[in-house]
């Protein structure tokens, strides 16, 4: 499957906008309106991500407990908008992790129930397993290495990774191991920029950023994080490119306040009927007894 069908970006112009030192450019989506937007603005790849479990569906700080379920809805809304851009389907704990089966089944679902192009799965070690299997059902995979967040609490919290030399390394060797398991391009998340900019040098497969520093083959963010939708504390390495919270409230206010007062809904944002209409409508006797008032009381 090494091209998309629908007119989607193919495969393989990933691969030849690294060659090209062409920046590639990543945002998840979670909904119809997003794809379409993201679209509007040159978008290559929508992710629908397992951050829906925070951002979308209400979970405090983890993606953990998002379903299959959940997500290939979610999947489907976005596969139904995109047109251009690849769209990757985000496995979500406990779809891979049992063995190489269930993987291969859950990506599938993806494929065949929200046509996304690709599915992303987090981590090596084991999941190499899992991408091999899944490639070779024929479905192509988007590989993550650095933090995890299906795996955080292993980790220890939501830190940045390969801050030491040793875990540098490791981080380096993962991602290469995802390249040679079969992914078509790599996550880095949360890596020192110089360990970022060695997979880049190191890869041939596109790698993406998200605080993983500028030398990347492109950058990805949360939707909701760079339009200013998540509120409280964000990661480091977001950067908001607008304030839609406060302009969703503000906008919320002035409605509630138009209602109560009697402003909205005017005259402007009302139907009117023809006149002769309105006057047969007037005069006519529409105010009929119901039935069972008819008859008098004993």
């Amino acid at each position: 499957m090494s091209t998309s069908p629908r007119g989607r970006l193919p495969l393989p112009e990933l691969a030849e906008m690294k060659r090209r030192g062409e920046k590639i450019v990543m945002v998840t989506a979670y909904d119809a309106p997003g794809a379409r937007f993201a679209e509007d603005a040159g978008v290559d790849i929508l992710l629908v991500g397992d951050t829906a479990a925070m951002v979308v569906l209400g979970h405090d700080g983890t993606t953990v407990p998002v379903t299959m379920d959940e997500m290939l809805f979610l999947a489907r809304t976005v596969s139904r908008a995109a047109r251009r851009p690849l769209v990757v389907g985000d496995m979500p704990f406990g779809s891979y992790q049992v063995s190489d089966e269930e993987a291969v089944r859950n990506a599938i679902r993806f494929v065949k129930e929200a046509r996304t192009d690709a599915v992303k799965l987090e981590g090596a070690g084991a999941s190499l397993s899992r991408v091999r299997a899944i490639v070779g059902a024929g479905i192509p995979v988007m590989g993550h290495v650095g933090l995890t967040p299906q795996s955080a609490t292993m980790l220890g919290g939501f830190k940045t990774q390969g801050k030491t030399a040793d875990a540098a390394r490791r981080v380096v060797e993962d991602a290469l191991a995802l390249e040679e398991a079969g992914c078509f391009s790599v996550v880095l998340e949360a890596v020192p920029a110089p360990v970022a900019a060695e997979i880049k040098r190191r890869l041939t497969v596109p790698s993406i950023g998200i605080g993983a520093g500028p030398d990347c083959d492109g950058q990805v963010l949360v939707y909701h994080d760079l339009l200013g939708l998540t509120e409280g504390h964000l990661p480091r390495f977001v950067k908001r490119y607008a304030n839609l919270s406060r302009e969703i409230r503000d906008a919320l206010d002035a409605y509630v306040h138009d209602v109560r007062t009697g402003v909205f809904p005017d005259e402007e944002h009302a139907y009117e009927m023809p006149h002769e209409e309105r006057e047969l409508f007037d005069g006519a006797d529409h105010l009929e007894q119901h039935p069972a008032s008819q008859h008098g009381h004993d």
